[in-house]
């Protein structure tokens, strides 16, 4: 492909204009640019997109071809089926349009799934948040995405998390000798807990899911357990399902979590 671009172009006005990188997009340092047209390997979607989106300076706009059920997840809104972090992610850095329908039968051979063809363009200036931080919350939320928060912030997998970020945050603002609480806030606390960790188990028995609850019997827990459903009660959060929250109920969230002094990365 490279070589029959290069021909295609040898001894036209463009040949100066042209320059061909060959390489894994997702290994190579990206130039500058100001537009991204593509056609990607679905399996690179989720990666490429938020490469594209951290690639400073920000570009215009980039209008690609996803499989369609990811063009449909990064687009979803409040509400819809659909809706998962990847669309809270997406659009908290950028405002993503669905441009059209491309079905499999426009192919030669015809692949076996439907496409869509997308227009991402990062939002300028871009959100003033902590994206690890961001990212650690929104994970833990869309877990159960369609469970209250206050079912999913009970599990004990959640709280342990929370609960060693906490205590990690509180050491570190004795070592740093009355250091005042906006600074710990600018702090990098990227190594405070591990948010990847799997928590997306989903378990349908009743039985099985109040064993994964703090009992109340557990006082250091229990006490950990009231300090995070007070700061949900406090924003009226407990009975909201993460499904139906916008980016601004998830600013506000992480905003009353964090001046509790809980963070999550």
């Amino acid at each position: 492909m490279v070589l029959e671009l290069q021909r295609r172009f040898q001894g036209t006005p463009f040949s100066n204009r042209l320059k061909v990188i060959q390489g894994d997009v997702l290994k190579c340092d990206l130039p500058y640019f100001d537009i991204c047209v593509a056609n990607i390997p679905y399996q690179i979607s989720s990666p490429l997109t938020f490469k594209l989106l951290s690639h400073r300076p920000l570009f215009r706009c980039a209008v690609i071809m996803f499989q369609r059920e990811f063009a449909m997840r990064l687009v979803a809104q409040p509400g819809d089926t659909l809706y998962c972090r990847l669309s809270v992610n997406t659009q908290l850095l950028a405002r993503v349009s669905h441009l059209l329908k491309v079905g499999k039968n426009n192919f030669r051979p015809p692949p076996k799934v439907d496409s869509s063809v997308v227009r991402i363009e990062p939002r300028k200036p871009q959100t003033s948040v902590n994206f690890k931080e961001w990212d650690g919350l929104v994970r833990i939320c869309f877990n159960r995405k369609n469970r209250t928060l206050g079912s999913i912030f009970k599990q004990k997998s959640v709280l342990s998390l929370l609960e060693k970020n906490y205590k990690t945050l509180q050491a570190l603002q004795l070592s740093q000798n009355g250091s005042s609480e906006d600074t710990m806030i600018a702090m990098d606390v990227s190594a405070l807990g591990d948010t990847g960790e799997d928590l997306s188990v989903e378990i349908d028995d009743e039985r099985e899911d109040e064993e994964m609850e703090v009992e109340d019997g557990d006082t250091k827990g229990s006490e950990f357990k009231d300090k995070i459903m007070d700061v949900l009660k406090q924003g009226a959060f407990e009975e909201k399902r993460s499904s139906k929250l916008t980016q601004a109920d998830f600013m506000h969230l992480l905003s009353l979590f964090n001046m509790a002094g809980i963070h999550f990365s």
